[in-house]
Order: structure tokens, then sequence, then C-alpha cells
């Protein structure tokens, strides 16, 4: 039952098939290892033109109803999931893609037993009315993966609202903190009510440029990767600090990158030094272990390890944002932990892969009192069975190891493709299957993508000229080899 939250394997017979047979200098890749295959797949089936017929006249009957803006009709954008694979999509059309975009979530599926059908009809109101067997199934779900050092989980609905409250956690973990935990005072309570101080206290979360942490009001605050999400809406006075901005191959930069990594290190305790002085501190740190909207920006851990340091050092929450990194994508259940260490955050948010939202923290920055932090819903018990269902996948067939492994042949392959385009192709990176390259301009990475979703792959842009690769856990190595052929094609008709 379980082995049906995640799709099998892929079939051998693409390279029969039509959409690999377009001409152009095919990329040298040595077929992978075969396994002995459990269904049938016969890989991209593009039945129409881009956008079909049928999705166009979807998306237009949605548009009247409600903002289809950020819909790309060019991508046949009207989804209907008729498989319980998390590396196809049926569209409208009957057209299958192969997609290399799932970061954002899984598409998976629970066949209900009766004892879950409670859960899977009713949503409890779960801050005040949990259901009787919801500690249970935390533990066997989102508590079974817990980071380094956190025993406590704070769930929510998606990954903004559980940044948005964790900011919240680190301000009022912070204003007890300078009251001795004492009780709020009169002047607090009456202040608070019109947003003046103290009892709306200028505190600060400072953030990074090219960071990514939402699009509600706290969170657009420490958002820094496009004017798109920002524009017209107001904001708080928030510091913000350099992201290193490494030089790649790795091996070859390593005195640069040291001295890019100490620079930033250096500036980030200016900058909370500045904000203490003007009468706005920082009360907590918020870092994506690596940047994904702003660009794929990778650090080392070392500059992690040192920013964690200075956070202690002044008195900061340390919040690791796993919203995108978190779930497997990297070889591992949250990225933060290829930093190697014991005492790695205080916050730890996640979403997307994690099928519901929420943060990790510690002991100190449990709420103090009932409804500080509160919503309706707080998440919904639905989808921690998933989750528990898809983990025992995980486990059972070794997935995160089948990442390190396909990620490795991934990069590799990015490398040469590199090497062979170098006036397209620059800054190969990655860890896991969590990858990215650089394309030499917006224009031609655009081309690219759509050239790739004519072939059937669904690629995916990010920061400002990057392309970036986001497998699901299941991709083997002869998956890798037959994407870089087809990425190979895509490339020799802009060489």
């Amino acid at each position: 039952m379980a082995s049906s939250l995640i799709s099998r394997r892929f079939a051998l017979s693409l390279q029969t098939n039509l959409w690999l047979s377009a001409p152009g200098c095919r990329y040298v890749s040595k077929a992978a290892p075969k396994t002995q295959l459990e269904y049938d797949y016969d890989g991209p089936s593009m039945k129409t033109s881009v956008p079909g017929p049928r999705s166009q006249a979807l998306t237009k009957q949605l548009g009247e109803i409600q903002n289809n803006l950020p819909f790309k009709p060019e991508m046949d954008s009207v989804t209907l999931v008729r498989s319980t694979s998390s590396v196809t999509m049926r569209r409208a059309e009957g057209t299958t893609w192969w997609t290399w975009t799932t970061t954002a979530c899984w598409m998976s599926t629970l066949r209900s037993r009766p004892s879950q059908l409670s859960t899977l009809v009713n949503r409890p109101a779960l801050g005040i009315l949990p259901p009787e067997n919801f500690p249970d199934k935390l533990t066997e779900s989102l508590l079974s993966v817990s980071p380094s050092g956190m025993t406590r989980v704070q769930t929510m609905a998606c990954g903004s609202c559980s940044n948005e409250n964790a900011y919240k956690a680190m301000f009022i973990w912070y204003r007890n903190k300078e009251r001795g935990h004492n009780m709020p005072s009169d002047e607090d309570v009456s202040t608070c009510m019109i947003n003046k101080a103290p009892g709306c206290p200028d505190l600060s979360i400072l953030s990074f440029n090219g960071g990514f942490h939402g699009r509600t009001m706290g969170c657009l605050a420490t958002t820094h990767s496009k004017a798109i999400h920002k524009l017209d809406v107001p904001s708080f006075d928030w510091p913000m600090a350099p992201f290193p901005r490494l030089q790649y191959p790795l091996e070859e930069f390593t005195r640069e990158n040291a001295q890019e990594e100490a620079r930033c290190l250096e500036e980030t305790e200016d900058v909370i030094v500045k904000w203490r002085q003007k009468g706005n501190p920082v009360a907590g740190i918020v870092i994506e272990p690596i940047q994904a909207e702003g660009g794929d920006n990778h650090a080392s851990p070392d500059f992690f390890k040192g920013l964690r340091n200075i956070a202690r050092k002044h008195g900061c929450a340390f919040h690791v944002d796993e919203v995108q990194t978190g779930g497997g994508a990297t070889g591992k259940y949250w990225a933060h932990e290829h930093w190697g260490m014991d005492d790695p955050a205080d916050i730890v948010s996640f979403s997307k892969k994690l099928l519901t939202g929420g943060y990790y923290h510690k002991d100190e920055l449990q709420a103090d009192k009932p409804y500080r932090i509160f919503n309706t819903w707080m998440g919904d018990p639905s989808k921690n069975l998933l989750l528990a269902e898809v983990l025992n996948v995980i486990r059972r067939e070794n997935l995160l190891e089948e990442v390190t492994r396909s990620g490795k042949a991934l990069l590799n392959g990015l490398y040469d493709l590199q090497a062979q385009y170098p006036g397209i192709l620059s800054r190969a990176r990655g860890q896991g299957t969590f990858c990215a390259i650089d394309i030499c301009d917006d224009a031609t990475r655009n081309s690219i993508l759509l050239k790739a979703r004519d072939k059937g792959v669904l690629l995916g842009g990010c920061g400002d000229r990057s392309i970036r690769f986001r497998p699901a856990l299941i991709f083997k190595e002869y998956h890798v080899h037959i994407f870089l052929n087809i990425f190979n094609d895509v490339l020799a008709e802009h060489k």
C-alpha cells in the first residue's frame, strides 16, 4: 500500500520513443545498471502543441473565477493528476510530462483504512480540539525525522505561515528574556493595542540578500529574491546582510571563497551591532541552507557554523528555513545536517515535501500563553498520515542513498555539459539532486526551458539566470543519463 505513494521505476524503452529521436549531437552517456521494473512507463507523451486547446479553455474558465495570472499557459497549465507518480504529471490534454520540479510537493495517494477515515474526512481545529491520536501521529511522522536537539514541533498549514509564526515565537522569546520572564506590564498590554512600544517593541529579524521566506507581511520583509513579490507592499524596517557569492568549481577557489564568506560574516555582525545602536535590535536570524528561489546559492558548513556562533554571541535566535530544502533532496532529510553540527538551530521551519507546514523548535521557544501561536487549523492531521507513509517508503527503499548516487551522476553530467558548452553554461553546483546551473542570459534560459518542455521535460528557473533541477527521490542514475541526453539536444540547438 505504501508503495503506491511513490512510483516505482521507469521503463528503459524511453530511448526508442519519438521524443528522444530528434536530430542533434547526443550527450555521450553510459547507461546505468538496469534494475527489475515493476510496471511500464514509456516516458513523456506529447499529445498536442503547448498549450493544448483543452488547457486553454480550462485556463480561461478559471480566469473568470479567480486570479490565474501566475499560471503559465505555455506549460499546459491545468493539471489533472491521474497517476500516483511523483515524477510525472498528466495534463488536461492527456499529455504526460517528466517533471524535474518536484521540490514543491509530493504527489501521493493513500488507500484509506477504516481507522484512518475519520482523519481523512474531518479537519479539526488543532489548536483547541486535536484528535485523540494526534500525538501518536506526530511521533510517527514529523518527530521521527526531527532535527538534532529538537523534540517539539508546531504544525501549520504552509511555508509562509510556518515562518510567520516562527518569527513571532522568536520575538516572544526575546521579550521574555528582556523582562526576566516576568509578566508583561500594564503599559505593555495597553500600548500593544494601539501598535505602540513597549507593547509592540522595536525588534527585527535579520535576513540575507537573495533569500526567500514567503509572501505574507512579516515574511516579505525578509524576502529579497524578486521584486514582483514585494512591489507596492509596505514593509518593516528590518536589516539585511550579504549572502556569500561563491566561485565554482569550489576546489579551484578555496581561498577566494573563504575570504568571501569571512567578509559576509563580518558584515553580518556589523549589521547586528548597527541595528542595536539604532534602537531596533535583532531578535532572530533567518537563513536558508541553500537559497533556492534566489538562485540556488550555496555556502560552506564553516559559514553556517560562524553564523550560528554570531547568533549566540549577540543573543539572537537562529532560524533555519528548510521549506524548500527539507525532505531529502540534498541526500539528507535536512540540508543543515550537512553542516555537521550538534546544535545547528533554535528553529527549523518546513513545508512542501513534508506535506504539512510547521516548525521544530527548542523548549525555550515554546509559547508561554495560549493563543500566542495560533490560527483556526494549525495544519491538517490527514497530511501526517500521508507523511508517515512517505517516510516509510524512503526508509524501506533507501531513497536518501539513491539521491546521493543519482545526484553525483547529475552534477558530473552538468560539469561535462558545462565544459562542452562554455558559452552557454557555467557554475554547475548542487547537493544531492538539489542542483542548478547558470545560463549565459535570461533570454537563453527561457528558450532552453521552452525547448525542454517541447521534449516533454519540465524544468524551472531561479535567480536571475539559473536553471534548477529538482527530480523526485526515486530517480536512478539511468534516469539522469536519459535526461542529460535530452538536455544536450536542447543545448545543441543553441550552440
